[in-house]
């Protein structure tokens, strides 16, 4: 920040400057107000706000799949904040306890929420998803139950980074990633990037992973991956499950994990892995 800008004052902090999408690359900041908790939610001082891939696919197409942006919508949905009030039933939180924030908020009585499979509820509340408000704001309430509190050793903006990364924890879950696993990850973007991370912390064995940009694999190497491949669309699939299937020292995948969603990588996937592997 330059030496010779304003302060930010008492007033200013209590406005809620938010970014608001109104159309394909139609993004505005504007002021919204700022709204008192209900009895179970706390209201947000809002400090790390990541930007998704879906966030910029709103704005560039306007919806992903059945989701398609009609009204205006505040975006953001990997985020972290204190505490700047809370609900009058919310007994676990306090004001100026430092939080994580899960986005999607189920409705908790459905089939799905009782068998603990609440990312599945068909009345789910989520961030940033129309018709929903995402957390991009200043100031921004959340149900407190979903609002998970950070340890003294864990920073804001590695709160922020939790929601994506819990994406590359279920999926190696799913895969039943473990001790000695042969890992082939397909796209090294930021989810790519996390499940190589938390596959080496489940123990796999060799972890290789492929993307078509030069620049993704070199962080990729440098997080810990063992091999990496960079897709030539030149070369057939069935090339690059070979050449896979060398760095794997001449063994195939036992998990294969999809994180780029192009359904070229998805058929590599399904043809370089073993027939016992779990795909995911």
């Amino acid at each position: 920040m330059s030496q010779n800008a304003p302060k930010e004052t008492a007033e200013d902090k209590r406005c809620n400057l938010s970014a608001v999408l109104y159309n394909t690359n139609d993004l505005r900041m504007e002021q919204k107000p700022i709204e008192d908790p209900d009895d179970h939610e706390v209201l947000l001082e809002m400090h790390c706000v990541g930007i998704c891939g879906s966030d910029v696919h709103y704005l560039t197409h306007g919806q992903i799949g059945d989701f398609r942006l009609s009204d205006p919508m505040i975006v953001g949905h990997e985020a972290s904040g204190i505490v700047s009030k809370v609900g009058a039933k919310v007994k676990h939180l306090k004001v100026g306890d430092r939080v994580a924030i899960e986005p999607g908020v189920p409705c908790r009585t459905c089939t799905y929420c009782k068998e603990g499979r609440y990312n599945l509820c068909r009345q789910i509340f989520f961030c940033a998803t129309p018709p929903d408000h995402g957390n991009l704001s200043r100031y921004y309430r959340h149900a407190a139950d979903f609002c998970h509190k950070l340890p003294d050793h864990v920073s804001l903006e590695e709160g922020a980074l939790l929601e994506p990364l819990s994406v590359g924890v279920h999926a190696c879950r799913r895969a039943g990633v473990t001790l000695g696993s042969k890992v082939l990850i397909t796209g090294a973007g930021p989810i790519g990037l996390v499940t190589l991370l938390t596959a080496r912390a489940l123990g796999a064995s060799r972890v290789v992973i492929t993307d078509i940009l030069e620049h993704k694999l070199k962080t990729a190497k440098e997080m810990g991956a063992d091999a990496t491949v960079l897709i030539d669309r030149n070369h057939s699939l069935e090339e690059i499950s070979t050449h896979i299937i060398e760095l794997l020292q001449g063994e195939q995948p036992d998990k294969t994990i999809d994180c780029s969603g192009i359904e070229s990588t998805i058929k590599l996937g399904m043809l370089v892995s073993c027939c016992c592997s779990a795909v995911a």
